[in-house]
């Protein structure tokens, strides 16, 4: 709350009348409360980038019910997908009870109207899809990870190392494919990136460690003189790089427990070469999950399921890769970057 308490300070300076006020995230749901009570009267629109749970879960917090009142401070408030803005709902008829009214884009409460919607984040897919054709013919590193694979299918993670992105559970969901389809050994690599996040907090270092672990597991059982099953690389390569590394990859690994959106997906089909793309094994848990339908849909924790997943990627027919990744371009086309930020400021604003 005393970070919030500087940001409105820091705002009451230099929001004009007429003025629109955009807030985004979880850390800055008090924002648009404290903006009213320092004496702002325009327009004030809130987005939620991670997932919003179900009362029953949201009841957990001591203080649900505080952060429930200052979103319904808000003219706007905007959900990733449809599971979010139905868990919002239910936690505002859990707080206000009877003195509350829903339709379709708004909540009513008294004198109140609050806005409500879903704008799912996008991408701008052409300036992806250059990127990545110019990183995978030009870049030094994506030049060198072609070579180092020595004509072996690639399997690619690039992940924040974080909790919610299931990395643990997908080392694991690996191991299950090297032990159940034996075949398979020595003719694939799993590079999984992981950038360190949040490095003094116990918790991080807890799956860093856990990571190593398993990824020596592996290595350990699997390897052969000339061939280490995995990679696990704890570094950052720039978005131009990483863009390269999406294009050239057979199979993008995006399996995390939880996310509100999860953009990675969404680059690796932009990313991608249309004549012969690769696959996308993606976390039916993951809000992209629910535009990218011509993804192999999966659920983290299931490691028999998302290795069955990652065996039919790596043998799936080009015909069939074709059309399912079509079928996703044409999502990320008809809901870019561009539109998700006109579609909310258009509606703020109104």
């Amino acid at each position: 709350m005393t970070v919030n308490r500087y940001f409105a300070d820091a705002l009451v300076k230099f929001v004009k009348e007429g003025d629109a006020v955009w807030i985004h995230d979880y850390q800055l749901i008090p924002l648009g409360a404290l903006l009213r009570e320092r004496g702002v009267k325009g327009r004030i629109g809130f987005f939620l980038h991670i997932p919003y749970p179900n009362i029953a879960v949201l009841r957990l917090l001591p203080t649900y019910a505080e952060l429930v009142r200052d979103m319904c401070q808000y003219d706007l408030v905007g959900f990733q997908t449809s599971e979010d803005l139905d868990g919002f709902n239910s936690a505002v008829k859990a707080v206000f009870r009877s003195d509350v009214l829903f339709k379709i884009d708004s909540i009513k409460l008294g004198d109140r109207s609050i806005g409500v919607g879903v704008f799912p984040i996008g991408i701008d897919v052409d300036a992806v899809a250059h990127q990545a054709e110019e990183a995978a013919k030009n870049d030094e590193q994506v030049k060198r990870l072609v070579q180092s694979m020595l004509g072996r299918k690639l399997l690619l993670g690039v992940d924040r190392l974080d909790y919610s992105k299931g990395l643990v559970e997908r080392f694991a969901s690996y191991q299950a494919l090297l032990k159940s389809s034996p075949d398979l050994q020595g003719k694939i690599t799993f590079v999984q990136i992981a950038p360190l996040s949040r490095i003094n907090v116990t918790a991080y270092g807890d799956i860093r460690d856990a990571l190593e672990r398993a990824a020596g597991h592996i290595n350990g059982q699997f390897a052969d003189a000339d061939w280490t099953p995995i990679r696990y690389l704890n570094k950052d390569f720039s978005h131009q790089t990483l863009s390269g590394f999406l294009r050239i990859a057979d199979v993008s690994v995006v399996t995390p427990v939880r996310d509100g959106m999860n953009l990675v997906a969404k680059e690796f089909v932009a990313a991608q070469d249309a004549d012969d793309p690769g696959v996308l094994v993606l976390s039916s848990l993951a809000g992209a999950a629910q535009e990218l339908s011509g993804a192999l849909l999966v659920n983290p924790y299931d490691n028999a399921a998302v290795a069955l997943a990652l065996q039919q990627a790596l043998a799936m027919p080009l015909a069939e890769r074709r059309s399912r990744q079509e079928s996703m371009l044409n999502s990320l086309r008809a809901n870019t970057i561009s539109d998700w930020h006109e579609s909310f400021v258009s509606r703020l604003t109104a």
